[in-house]
């Protein structure tokens, strides 16, 4: 019988080292019993996320300078940025300000661009007649474009136009190449656009009818009639007074 339970002890397989106790931790899953792992439902320090929001304009920045200005104890350096802002619609506008650093800078003309926007007047993509603006040294002239042409611009006028939302236009720039002048002159041209609905023509106008044409040609006669009249008159009477001072003059000759 002894020989028996040794040769069965023997025979039995070995407990597993790895196996887990009864509510030991579980590096991979939920463990045992009180256990939990790093797999669960452990929420903590996670924060919800944000929704992003979309932008409601499209920011350029055209141009970063540094700017020195000069005090008793040397030079101080600063930042000019130039910024323009537009919906890609209708509204355009451009801003310059200066920051100790270009952030700043580009922060605050950021906003002084959203301060000043314009409303551009588009037809079907493009620009309803042709116009041109000079600010300072700078002269930008603008035509518009048929479809397919695309921009036909360069530097800071094709980024302005991007950002108002024309799609096809010609430019020229015919003078300075300063870009806070030429961004200036950019937008003074578009905003002396008059839109379609306002050009003054007489195509619309009403046709005069016959008989008021009739009564105005004769209204217009009649009036003209007296005036002829009394130029006649005047005529006439010139002959008269001639003839009569030679008439005077010979007989005082005479006498």
């Amino acid at each position: 019988m002894a020989e028996a339970t040794d040769t069965a002890t023997a025979n039995a397989p070995a407990p597993s080292a790895a196996a887990p106790a009864q509510g030991g931790y579980n590096r991979g899953g939920q463990g045992g019993q009180g256990g939990s792992g790093r797999g669960g439902n452990d929420r903590r320090g996670r924060r919800p996320e944000m929704p992003q929001e979309e932008k409601q304009f499209d920011e350029r920045t055209l141009h970063v300078d540094r700017v020195a200005r000069v005090v008793k104890g040397g030079r101080r350096f600063r930042f000019r940025a130039l910024v323009v802002v537009g919906d890609r619609k209708h509204k355009v506008g451009i801003g310059i300000a200066k920051g100790a650093d270009v952030t700043a800078a580009v922060t605050k003309a950021t906003d002084v661009a959203k301060k000043h926007l314009i409303t551009v007047a588009l037809y079907k993509g493009t620009l309803p007649h042709e116009t041109e603006a000079k600010v300072a040294g700078a002269k930008i002239m603008l035509k518009p474009a048929s479809a397919g042409t695309g921009l036909i611009a360069g530097g800071v006028v094709r980024t302005i136009l991007e950002v108002a939302g024309v799609s096809n236009a010609l430019s020229k720039s015919l003078g300075s190449t300063n870009k806070a002048n030429t961004a200036y002159a950019t937008i003074a041209a578009l905003q002396s656009i008059v839109p379609a609905g306002k050009w003054v023509t007489t195509m619309n106008a009403p046709r005069k009818s016959a008989s008021k044409a009739a009564d105005s040609a004769g209204s217009q006669d009649s009036d003209a009639k007296p005036a002829k009249e009394a130029s006649q008159a005047k005529a006439d009477a010139k002959p008269k007074a001639k003839s009569e001072t030679s008439a005077k003059s010979a007989e005082s000759k005479e006498s």
